[in-house]
């Protein structure tokens, strides 16, 4: 079944749909694409949020209301792409953010120079709620890591997720091809957020990976459902 691991398709929750009828257009988009399943990971920022129930109230009512205005909709699961930010680790029911019936959750490193606390705050999640962190995008911090940094982010132990944009990016398809050379773990996402600059794209996906890599990807998610 394939699965889209990473996307922002939930209307009006972050940066992503605007809408609900944005939403029901890029799941179709994804169903054309031979996309089963889709997993919808807004945006979780510690610092703007007033609380983990407050922000999966609101989660819950935007899926509920695109579930009322498309009855086709399903195989959707409900996740989050959290900030890492400094004391994420210590916020009251930060384990609830994790993706439906799995252990696996979507943490998002800050788009700056690495530093010992982002690992520390990772480790703390793994090991204080025994979760499974999955690195979001991981080919995406080439800017601000050295290589040294980018090697160590890769032997992190935790899954990480490939973004499809990554093979169109010639110093950005090094890190995944790696990934997937090394047979670390990994899981494929589109982060699609609308139907023009970041729209579902798995057509790309089909075209630059062979079908037993992707089936990798379905596989390991799997392989974490409760």
């Amino acid at each position: 079944m394939m699965t889209d691991c990473h996307s922002h398709i939930l209307p009006e929750m972050d940066d992503g749909s605007d809408s609900i009828e944005m939403s029901c257009s890029m799941l179709e988009l994804l169903r054309q694409q031979g996309v089963e399943r889709s997993i919808a990971t807004p945006h979780f920022y510690r610092h703007r949020e007033k609380s983990v129930a407050a922000y999966l109230e609101k989660r819950q009512r935007q899926f509920a209301k695109l579930k009322a205005a498309n009855p086709a909709v399903q195989n959707i699961f409900l996740g989050a792409e959290v900030a890492i930010e400094k004391g994420l680790s210590d916020t009251p029911d930060i384990e609830k953010l994790a993706i439906q019936g799995t252990d696996l959750i979507l943490l998002e490193l800050p788009y700056a120079p690495y530093q010992e606390w982002m690992e520390e705050e990772i480790d703390n999640i793994a090991i204080t709620y025994r979760l499974t962190p999955v690195i979001a995008h991981v080919h995406r911090y080439l800017n601000w890591y050295n290589r040294e940094q980018t090697a160590h982010l890769l032997q992190l132990d935790a899954v990480l997720q490939i973004n499809i944009e990554a093979f169109q990016s010639f110093s950005q398809k090094r890190i995944a091809k790696e990934v997937i050379k090394r047979e670390l773990p990994f899981l494929f996402g589109s982060d699609c957020h609308n139907l023009t600059d970041r729209k579902p794209n798995f057509e790309i996906l089909q075209k630059k990976v062979r079908p037993e890599i992707i089936e990798k990807s379905n596989r390991l998610l799997e392989c974490h459902m409760q």
